[in-house]
């Protein structure tokens, strides 16, 4: 293929877009795998189980304090009522022996009940305290995440921005490069991310190998018109140590001379 120098140099123009929208696509990606926003993430809905599950566990708490103080409730209405029958003076003696004998198994489950009751009472106090710092913490991983979600936004907004930018570059540069250049860099790019390379003395700016002596003696007796490719990477090799030329001109002579 045959292609003006100055347009095969455009063609680093165009890699070098197109490098730096590989970047941002990485950029992009890196923020999408964020370690710090996906634990920021994963705190906050530890947190937040773990305050449901003691919120839970709280209501079970309230529903067995309920419970022992409907106990305590009707053991004291039941030791009530065996005191008021005892000093109405209607009991028999063996009535008043049975209603002292249960009198004194209330009392004992009063206690008991009781003893319970602070128990409950102590774990609810507990739990409680437990909760509101539980709960404290889950408003403050929502702020951490708000504010990593916030940066996320913040960069991926560049990211957008730039890759806007560099679109638009490489558009202006497709078009004014010759349209079967543009489609060998592209069946190239597609393949591979580096698609056209300067070539350096005698190493490509691809895949970095040097070229021998013996390889060097094609490139530098190709016309300066001649598109060339690396046969190790396959990439479009840009002589840039050429005199550049401008559209439709060739080098003469003397020029490649130099070159070679």
């Amino acid at each position: 293929m045959k292609a003006d120098l100055f347009d095969q140099r455009r063609l680093l123009e165009l890699q070098a877009v197109d490098t730096t929208l590989s970047q941002l696509g990485q950029r992009r990606r890196k923020l999408d795998a964020d370690p710090a926003f996906a634990a920021a993430n994963q705190r906050l809905s530890a947190l937040t189980d773990k305050a449901a599950n003691l919120g839970g566990d709280l209501a079970d708490l309230d529903r067995d304090i309920e419970r022992v103080e409907r106990e305590v409730e009707l053991v004291t209405k039941r030791a009530e009522n065996d005191r008021a029958r005892m000093a109405s003076g209607a009991a028999t003696a063996k009535e008043l022996e049975g209603l002292q004998s249960e009198l004194e198994s209330l009392a004992r489950r009063q206690g008991t009940l009781e003893d319970d009751q602070l128990e409950l009472m102590e774990r609810r106090e507990a739990l409680e305290t437990e909760l509101n710092e539980t709960r404290r913490q889950v408003e403050e991983a929502r702020q951490v995440l708000a504010d990593a979600e916030a940066d996320r936004g913040r960069r991926l907004g560049e990211i957008d921005t730039e890759t806007a930018e560099a679109t638009s570059t490489r558009e202006a540069l497709a078009i004014n490069i010759p349209d079967r250049l543009v489609e060998l860099y592209e069946r190239i790019h597609a393949k591979q991310p580096i698609a056209a390379a300067e070539l350096v003395g005698r190493r490509c700016g691809s895949c970095r190998i040097e070229k021998s002596p013996a390889d060097m003696i094609p490139i530098k007796s190709a016309p300066i018109d001649e598109v060339l490719r690396c046969e190790e990477c396959g990439c479009v090799l840009i002589r840039t140590e050429l005199p550049q030329s401008k559209p439709s001109t060739l080098a003469s002579e003397d020029e490649l001379k130099k070159y070679q």
